[in-house]
């Protein structure tokens, strides 16, 4: 029997309805190359829209190409069809694109929310993904800018001990400024962002009223460069892109396109109401036997099919004993077994399997 011809609890899943023309985002992943998705978005609403500038010359204003790191979550094929996919799932991401509103994911670890912010991004064209990686030591202020001081000052005095300790002129300050992934993101640009706030359950308790204000008002001030800004109106700084550089006047960053954020929890802790009332939440379920083939599919493991459909199987099954497993683990054991290091008829291939299919609570 095949992986798709074994039988699976009812799930909303698109192919049971027609996709609504109103979507934009269809979940496979898959770019479009005759067509600019993001472009086909309507206006945002009244109290959605942001007008932030100076916009960038439209030569330069594009976001940065993704990395590598899409293909590295996702894989480099395409194998996600209709029916693999959750029709719950798409009415809320696309809902959030058009309301422009933060998205709140949760679920189980290795169910793939992450994943949501890479998939947007490379079937949108939006480029590469702003990840900010939340710890329990994270602030606001670290995802916003930081403003190396002690650098700056250490830059003068090398400056000045050149010249023979005459006065040297002083370092840009914008050479001294670096905008975090969450700055980065509401930079002023025609085009919107991709954000991942990554397991922001992890986070001090704090932290998600603190993003209210921003994200709110699509906006923050850079107050290093606002007390100077009588001098130095305008004033290039650092991004969270590699290399990259952009402009900021009156020490304020404003956005344009409010973002497309993504952020993910574990489902570890609850959530302020005031915060809730500004995301859309979705819950990801656990993927179905359909999911787990294609999202093997998708890394080019066992192309020829022989162990894919037999390890989907016993993952599933194992996933359901356990509670849930991280999805990633099957593409570990898959790989294991296709790449000649082990073979599924060994003796110590069951033990190797029970290592890698363990649980990770207890």
């Amino acid at each position: 029997m095949s992986v798709n011809e074994q039988d699976t609890e009812p799930t909303d899943r698109a192919a049971h309805v027609e996709p609504p023309a109103w979507w934009i985002y269809r979940g496979s992943g898959r770019p479009t190359h005759d067509l600019d998705p993001i472009t086909l978005l309507p206006p945002p609403p009244p109290w959605r829209a942001f007008r932030g500038g100076p916009l960038p010359d439209e030569s330069t204003d594009t976001s940065p190409p993704d990395d590598g790191e899409a293909d590295r979550r996702l894989g480099t094929e395409f194998h996600l069809s209709d029916r693999d996919i959750d029709f719950h799932e798409l009415n809320l991401v696309n809902a959030a694109l058009y309301l422009r509103r933060p998205l709140l994911v949760t679920g189980k670890p290795g169910t793939g929310k992450s994943s949501t912010a890479y998939r947007l991004a490379r079937e949108l064209g939006l480029g590469r993904v702003l990840r900010w990686a939340i710890t329990s030591h994270t602030t606001l202020q670290s995802g916003l800018y930081s403003y190396d001081a002690i650098g700056r000052a250490q830059a003068a005095a090398t400056a000045q001990a050149t010249r023979g300790g005459e006065p040297a002129e002083e370092p840009p300050i914008g050479d001294f400024v670096r905008l975090g992934p969450l700055g980065t993101a509401f930079l002023p640009t025609r085009r919107p962002r991709v954000l991942l706030v990554d397991e922001l359950d992890k986070s001090e308790a704090d932290l998600p009223n603190d993003l209210l204000s921003i994200f709110e008002e699509g906006e923050f001030p850079i107050h290093e460069l606002a007390r100077v800004r009588g001098r130095v109106p305008e004033v290039t700084v650092h991004t969270a892109d590699p290399n990259g550089t952009a402009r900021v006047v009156d020490g304020r960053v404003a956005c344009h396109a409010f973002p497309v954020v993504v952020m993910t929890s574990n489902g570890e802790r609850e959530f302020p109401p005031a915060f809730l009332r500004r995301c859309l939440q979705l819950e990801i379920r656990e993927p179905t036997l359909e999911q787990l083939a294609a999202m093997v599919a998708n890394h080019l493991l066992d192309p020829a099919g022989e162990h894919r459909e037999r390890l989907v199987r016993e993952f599933a099954e194992r996933s359901r004993a356990e509670g849930g497993l991280p999805a990633d683990r099957l593409l570990d054991a898959v790989f294991l077994a296709t790449s000649g290091a082990y073979q599924p008829d060994q003796v110590a291939w069951p033990r190797l399997v029970d290592a890698l299919w363990r649980r990770l609570t207890v």
